[in-house]
Formats: structure tokens, C-alpha cells, sequence
């Protein structure tokens, strides 16, 4: 069952690059929280495929791998004078993703710990669509948070991560009334169970592997490219009358 997880292309599935059926060409987009591989770095990936100018942010001195390719900067988003400064050099931005995101599984209940999960996922996110405002007006931009199926559901093992992800989601909605009149549309991911180095712990747990293989409709896990596409789908004209929302994407898990 373990394997099946993986998107091997011997269960029906193999992935695709999230940028299919979009283009982005001369467009400037900001990934918060790409730097390590994962999701942010597969939506960085998607809008570069589609045409766009992509630069992305991590806490690394450099960004690793593939991620090298982008405009790099080291950004810790629990600083609010680091992130206003790094906003500052911004004029216009039509696309703020923001994907900075910390969790340990069976280690949140630690209560200076629960606090600083927030900090980073929830006031983090806040923290830098605030700063980018004034180049998000320029550009009549579009900010996709990333929540996740935890906003919705309990979590014994992961409480600070899901209640970040919770005022993540409630936060999306905040803005997109906030910021409409701009021309600004906010909107929010909620991905499922996805492949990625943040899960990897989690599914060194067979048992848990295939406990949610088994209760997701489609059958596996997600990729980070799944993610991707849902957000270039909500950067782009396609979902132009679309604002305020989460988007889940987890395979049908939560219909269940």
C-alpha cells in the first residue's frame, strides 16, 4: 500500500506539470516558501513553465536543487521588518503565493512551540500579503494562501498546524472583502495528503499510509503538482469572478 502513495503511474497516475493549459507570460510572481523541494517549489516550477517571472523566498542561505533557478531571498516571515523591507523593493506584483509553513507532528503541544507554528503559517501569511499590498494595488494582483484539509478537521497530533491553517482559511476570506475594491482577489488551497518532505515523517506510518489511501476516493496521495495547477487556476483569468474561497484538493478525502 506504502507504494501506491508515491503516484506511480502503475495505479492509473502519473504527474503533470501544474502549468498545463495556463499562461503567465510577463507576469511577475512572488512564492513565499519555496526554497526545499515540495509544494511551493512545484508551484514556482508551473508558473515558470507558464511564461511567468518567478522569484521565491525561503529560510535556507540559498535555495537548494532545481529552486536554484529562481531570484532568491532569505526571508524569515516572523520578522516583520525583514518582510517590510523585502516588500519595499517590490513597485508591482501580480501574483503573491504564500506557502511558508512549519509543522511536527506529536510535538505541538508545547505551548511556546503552538505559538510559533502561528507565527510562521498564520500571521506569516498575513505579514507578507500586508507589506505587499501597495504592489498587489499596482497590478490588480491575486494572493492564493495555502491552508490545508486540517483548517477543517481535528488534528491530536498536529493542533498548533491545523489551527494556523483554520485562521489561514478564515483569513483568505477577510482580505478578499478587505481588498476587492482594489481589484484584488484573494483566494486559498486547501491540499490533502500530499508527498512532500513536511509528510514524510507521517508516512514512515504504514498503518497511516493506508488508512488514507484507503478513505480517499481517488485512491492515492497527492502530488505537489496537483497542488500547483489549482493555484495557477486561481491566479488566472479563468476564475476571474472567483474570490474569497478554499479550494480543497485532496483527492475527494473530504467528502467523505
Amino acid at each position: 500500500m506504502c507504494a501506491k502513495g508515491t503516484g506511480d503511474s502503475s495505479y492509473g497516475y502519473a504527474p503533470m506539470s501544474g502549468a498545463v493549459g495556463f499562461d503567465f507570460t510577463g507576469q511577475s510572481v512572488l512564492v513565499v516558501g519555496a526554497s526545499r523541494g515540495g509544494i511551493g517549489s512545484a508551484i514556482a516550477r508551473a508558473f515558470d513553465e507558464a511564461g511567468a517571472e518567478v522569484a521565491i523566498t525561503g529560510v535556507e542561505d540559498a535555495a537548494i536543487g532545481d529552486d536554484a533557478r529562481f531570484a532568491y531571498t532569505k526571508l524569515d516571515v516572523t520578522d516583520t521588518d525583514a518582510v517590510r523591507a523585502f516588500a519595499a523593493d517590490r513597485r508591482s506584483l501580480d501574483v503573491l503565493v504564500t506557502c511558508a509553513a512549519i509543522t511536527k507532528r506529536g510535538e505541538e503541544m508545547a505551548p511556546d512551540f503552538f505559538s510559533h507554528v502561528l507565527d510562521v503559517n498564520l500571521t506569516g501569511t498575513f505579514r507578507c500579503a500586508e507589506a505587499l499590498l501597495p504592489a498587489l494595488k499596482a497590478a490588480k494582483g491575486r494572493v492564493i494562501t495555502i491552508a490545508s484539509m486540517y483548517a477543517r478537521f481535528g488534528s491530536p497530533r498536529n493542533p498548533a498546524y491545523g489551527a494556523s491553517k483554520a485562521g489561514v482559511e478564515q483569513l483568505t476570506k477577510s482580505l478578499a472583502i478587505a481588498w476587492a475594491g482594489d481589484g484584488i482577489r484573494v483566494n486559498a488551497v486547501a491540499p490533502g495528503f500530499v508527498v512532500t518532505e513536511q509528510s514524510a515523517r507521517a508516512r514512515q506510518d504504514p498503518a497511516f499510509v493506508a488508512g488514507i489511501e484507503s478513505r480517499t476516493p481517488l485512491g492515492r496521495w497527492g502530488q505537489p503538482e496537483d497542488i500547483a495547477g489549482a493555484v495557477l487556476f486561481l491566479a488566472s483569468p479563468a476564475s476571474a469572478f472567483v474570490t474569497g474561497v478554499c479550494l480543497a484538493v485532496d483527492g475527494g478525502y473530504s467528502v467523505v
